[in-house]
């Protein structure tokens, strides 16, 4: 019994010091970022009811959620993903206001996957939501967030690929799909399928030609030449406008001059079907699967009662931790400043002198000397703490800087004075 309390269930995982630091240092880069373009903090519960992430929102597999009920008998579900809740905040709290909603947000999602996959099960997101605003611009400006989010975070090796959901939907919609088969396809698109695809289709009625765009889906990605070549392949207006909005956005992220950041892909469709134009992910070399998710989302808010336009995205924070280590990019870690070791004598000295170190800004960790001078030196040393200022009986203080090892001797009352730290 002990032994399996020892353990975390399987697809969560602890962070050790080290990882929690560099965690919280990318989320403190990548928040920046959010910061810098406008967007403001907002958090949301970790559980909600059910009908919050539900099939007909266009959220995730109700399989891979986690419901369980509270005491009045209602379905609770751990959040499978946190734009659904952003849409619910925002259908509330900004019922009335047409300004443009801007919100970032920092969190763990919750997603009951199947065994054996090595997947995560609880991961942490950092992402944004303009809501308010259906425009080109728009589009464009959230993706150049992701890439300077990115950059910002140590990766100088990614890609954004972006996709566009109209278009697929148009070509669903001429091929007269049910809602059943349209899932189907896209799921089988999405993951580049081609022999299920192909086998779909041969039980669809459509045209020929028109089985040939689906086949062709997969293979449409690349360089910006994919657009034209995509315009060959259907007369389909739906279709073709959401092209035309592709191509304008491109022409935006120039602007922004991170269009070396962008590649297409038509057959990214997302298994998220509340999508309803652009769409991208992020991938960095180093793991598997994106590190970063998002597009437009059009009518989710309208589900909620208020019904405006909206787009965003969510970096997995854990896969891209995952990617920088791989990569061998080095973050700045949280460190100890100073350790201070004192006696019963000089306990009230020590503890104003770290106070007084503390108010600057340092990190001190203080605690009663019960080891020699050399034991706590190794110990320093392991932990990655910059000094030690030991406390004796002489009204003295002996400094020892860890990184070059010197040692100085200071008076108590000139140590204040000098502002130094070992």
């Amino acid at each position: 019994m002990i032994d399996c309390l020892l353990h975390t269930p399987e697809g969560v995982r602890d962070f050790n010091i080290k990882e929690t630091s560099k965690k919280n240092e990318l989320q403190n880069r990548i928040g920046s970022v959010f910061h810098r373009y406008g967007f403001r903090d907002i958090q949301t519960p970790t559980f909600e009811y059910y009908d919050v992430f539900n099939h007909e929102r266009g959220t995730v597999d109700i399989r891979e959620m986690y419901k369980f009920f509270d005491r009045d008998g209602n379905i609770l579900a751990l959040r499978p993903d946190i734009t659904p809740s952003i849409a619910r905040y925002v259908s509330t709290y900004y019922k009335h206001e047409e300004n443009p909603v801007r919100v970032c947000y920092v969190g763990n999602t919750f997603r009951n996957g199947k065994s054996y996959q090595g997947k995560l099960r609880e991961f942490t997101q950092a992402g944004v939501e303009l809501i308010g605003i259906n425009s080109e611009d728009a589009d464009a400006e959230i993706i150049a967030l992701i890439i300077n989010s990115l950059s910002i975070a140590g990766l100088e090796k990614f890609q954004i690929d972006l996709g566009q959901a109209g278009f697929f939907k148009g070509l669903a919609e001429e091929a007269g799909l049910d809602a059943n088969e349209e899932e189907e396809l896209r799921n089988f698109v999405d993951e580049k399928n081609f022999i299920a695809v192909e086998e779909l289709l041969t039980r669809c009625n459509m045209s020929e030609d028109l089985k040939q765009v689906f086949l062709d889906l997969p293979k449409l990605f690349g360089s910006v030449e994919v657009i034209e070549k995509a315009r060959k392949l259907t007369n389909n207006e739906k279709a073709i406008n959401s092209l035309d909005r592709l191509e304008k956005v491109y022409e935006i992220l120039c602007d922004y001059g991170v269009e070396n950041y962008v590649s297409f892909d038509l057959g990214l469709v997302n298994c998220l079907n509340y999508y309803t134009g652009i769409i991208f992910r992020g991938y960095t070399y180093g793991t598997g699967v994106s590190i970063v998710d998002g597009g437009r989302y059009d009518t989710l808010l309208k589900q909620f009662g208020k019904d405006v336009p909206a787009i965003g995205f969510a970096i997995v924070i854990d896969e891209l931790m995952l990617a920088i280590e791989r990569q061998q990019i080095s973050l700045p870690e949280f460190n100890i400043d100073t350790l201070i070791i004192y006696n019963q004598q000089t306990r009230k000295q020590a503890i104003l002198i770290s106070e007084e170190f503390r108010s600057k800004g340092m990190n001190i960790q203080i605690g009663l000397l019960e080891k020699s001078l050399e034991d706590n030196i190794e110990y320093g040393k392991k932990h990655g703490i910059g000094g030690i200022m030991s406390f004796n009986d002489n009204e003295e203080v002996v400094l020892v800087n860890l990184q070059t090892m010197d040692k100085t001797v200071v008076a108590i009352n000139e140590l204040l004075d000098r502002g130094e730290k070992a």
